[in-house]
């Protein structure tokens, strides 16, 4: 159990946060404080604000803030790279012996992050948050949610129930993750690989401070879909298992087209042996392509070896001057 106080960084994703944005810099900020008053972490502990491409205010409202408050820290991506990059950007940007991820809308709530370092002093080096409540989520987003991380599990993903991408890293745990090269990123699936010793906090969902849900349905599929197809071969086994009950519908069909030619009266000739296999055939081979289709598509974007994002300014807190650059990672 470590004794001395960690030197934290919070990193914070926002796309289109400039609602948000004030309330979540004075809420941290004031959580920093009181944690370095209390020796629970260093001094040099800072909130780190990563600009995803935001087409308001949110930007200039980081550097606004970094030049009056010196814990406030900003990176911006050259363009919108989506959540996952936006996260890794800050992650592997971010420096401490601790560093916690957490999205601006703060419905995770911001008390759990001192038990957190509680569980990291004790050893975890990946300490995970998890939902205990949703009592603010609609029926529908708390139904949704559920059945997303169930499928995920069904299909072999190895995910942690009602953990998105609230938690603490430990600097050992960073560093394993930097080299995870892959463009289609899941750090949901990537975070349990790593194999660090790891902790969970729960913790009850609040409500967004401003703004809406940069998560909505079609979204929450999406990141479904890439998870599958990033850590599972189910699908294509899937694909196998349907060619073998493929086969043995087709031999009752043609069971069935025999016995009524040879016992019965009420046969159209030529029509079950032509139709329904076509038919039949037709949507199955098409399901295949495009789930084959898929995972080619993910080789085809890790081959090509492209950066996951581009950092186009960074600026730094209170009397720092905004360093213009362009690394990739």
């Amino acid at each position: 159990m470590s004794t001395t106080p960690a030197r934290l960084s919070i990193v914070v994703p926002c796309y289109n946060e400039e609602a948000a944005l004030p309330v979540t810099v004075e809420r941290l900020t004031s959580l920093l404080e009181a944690l370095i008053a209390r020796g629970i972490v260093t001094g040099e502990s800072a909130l780190y604000f990563v600009d995803d491409g935001s087409a308001d205010r949110t930007w200039s409202l980081i550097e606004s803030c970094a030049h009056r408050n010196g814990r406030v820290h900003g990176i911006k991506l050259s363009r919108n790279r989506g959540h996952q990059n936006a996260l890794l950007a800050g992650l592997l940007n971010a420096p401490g012996d601790a560093v916690v991820s957490i999205d601006a809308d703060l419905q995770d709530d911001v008390v759990a992050i001192e038990r957190m370092l509680e569980a990291h002093a004790q050893g975890a080096q990946i300490v995970l948050g998890v939902r205990r409540a949703r009592v603010h989520d609609t029926w529908f987003k708390r139904f949704s949610a559920e059945q997303y991380y169930r499928w995920l599990q069904r299909f072999g993903v190895e995910v942690v129930y009602n953990h998105a991408d609230y938690r603490l890293m430990g600097r050992r745990a960073i560093e394993a993750l930097r080299g995870y090269e892959e463009v289609n990123l899941f750090l949901r699936g990537i975070v349990p690989q790593l194999g660090f010793r790891t902790a969970i906090v729960e913790y009850d969902r609040a409500a967004r401070i401003a703004g809406h849900t940069r998560y909505p349905l079609r979204r929450m599929v999406s990141l479904a879909w890439e998870g599958v197809t990033s850590f599972s071969a189910v699908p294509l086994r899937f694909i196998t298992g349907l060619g073998v009950a493929v086969s043995a519908v087709s031999l009752g069909f043609a069971a069935w087209a025999l016995a009524a030619k040879l016992f019965g009266d009420q046969a159209l000739p030529g029509w079950a042996s032509t139709v329904v296999p076509i038919y039949f055939l037709g949507g199955v081979q098409l399901l295949c392509l495009g789930i084959i289709g898929e995972y080619l598509a993910k080789i085809y974007a890790e081959v090509k070896r492209r950066p996951r994002y581009v950092i186009e300014a960074k600026t730094a807190g209170a009397q720092g001057q905004p360093v213009r650059e362009s690394p990739a990672g």
